[in-house]
């Protein structure tokens, strides 16, 4: 039942299950261009993988297909949205469409965005600004089932809560840091988990608070329907910035902070505040581009270390991986599919 598929063809499959769910036409096939071009680009985890997921979201009513953002203040370099649960893919580009426009016109723009479901891969945004020349931070919390643990403590009490820098050099492709504050995303936990793989230590740990490498714990209930949790990257550092997610883009974009017991919905809200900034209109954009060219020439003179083949930049691995899925197609495992099947039906929809 596993599959391999072209970019183009799981695109399809995919905006005809969100299509059925309620998406206008336009919607489906923006919100499933930005699943594959996730997978594309490596990252399963925010991938197709996410449209069961999704398909609930809508019937429970946290995800409302075609909703679009809100502008709650508009004060020229500053501005506050509201996503009102629409689709991640589209009011988060909405959201940097007006950023972008207005860091062009004024030379920077803070973005506060709440209530937008599941954004997905940020890296996606970060590629928008640096496309247009401008250098991106995002903070970003989750809104859904804690999944991670803090430092020093045992169960889960806040998300992934990924932080993202984009950064344009000029003459090259640009640096794009894009990561989740937990060791590893909890997505990735849940292709892990459908692969049947076990995961490296220092990963989890289990509904007890203790050490496991079974990544199972944080997917699916384990005894008196609890969960395991993440640990987050970098023991307290990596906390350190988790909670400054949590307060940047939860608390104040006034989307809000997790901060009640757990429940089994199936929505993901999710803040961002986003920071746009010209890099030409700062001044600097002359040595910027040379200093930063000077930098990145110097680290490629590193000799590789055991194990590795060159040293690269935060961006050059998915950017690699796109060339080579776009080439070799989409494999999609056996667990992972049949759910795309099963939301497909649960919306009226037979998948080939």
């Amino acid at each position: 039942m596993a599959k391999t598929m072209t970019a183009d063809g799981l695109e399809s499959a995919i905006a005809r299950i969100l299509e059925a769910a309620g998406s206008l036409p336009a919607e489906a096939r923006q919100v499933a261009a930005n699943l594959v071009l996730a997978n594309l680009s490596g990252h399963d985890s925010h991938g197709v993988g996410m449209v069961p997921r999704y398909v609930d979201a809508v019937a429970e009513g946290g995800l409302r297909p075609n909703a679009a953002v809100k502008i709650n203040l508009d004060a020229g370099q500053l501005l506050a949205l509201d996503g009102q649960h629409g689709y991640g893919q589209i009011v988060g580009v909405q959201a940097m469409e007006l950023g972008i426009a207005r860091a062009q016109q004024h030379g920077s723009c803070i973005v506060a965005l709440a209530h937008a479901h599941h954004l997905g891969r940020i890296g996606h945004f970060a590629e928008l600004a640096t496309a247009q020349a401008l250098v991106a931070l995002h903070f970003v919390n989750v809104l859904s089932r804690p999944v991670v643990a803090p430092w020093g403590g045992g169960d889960g009490r806040f998300g992934t809560n990924p932080c993202c820098i984009g950064i344009p050099l000029t003459g090259a492709a640009p640096f794009v840091l894009d990561y989740a504050t937990s060791r590893v995303a909890q997505g990735k936990m849940r292709v892990a988990y459908n692969k049947g793989e076990q995961v490296p230590d220092g990963y989890l740990i289990d509904e007890k608070g203790a050490p496991t490498n079974d990544p199972g714990v944080v997917v699916v209930p384990q005894s008196q329907g609890l969960l395991g949790a993440l640990r987050t990257f970098g023991e307290h550092k990596g906390y350190g910035m988790a909670l400054a997610c949590e307060l940047l883009g939860g608390a104040l974009t006034g989307g809000g902070t997790w901060h009640r017991p757990a429940d089994d919905g199936r929505s993901v809200l999710n803040g961002m505040l986003t920071v746009l900034i010209d890099p030409a209109r700062l001044g600097t954009q002359a040595s910027f581009a040379q200093e930063a060219a000077a930098f990145i020439d110097w680290l490629r003179q590193s000799p590789p270390g055991a194990g590795f083949a060159a040293v690269q930049i935060a961006g050059e691995p998915e950017r690699r991986a796109r060339e080579e899925r776009a080439r070799d197609g989409i494999w999609l495992d056996d667990a992972t599919w049949g759910e795309i099947v099963a939301a497909g039906a649960k919306v009226g929809l037979t998948l080939a």
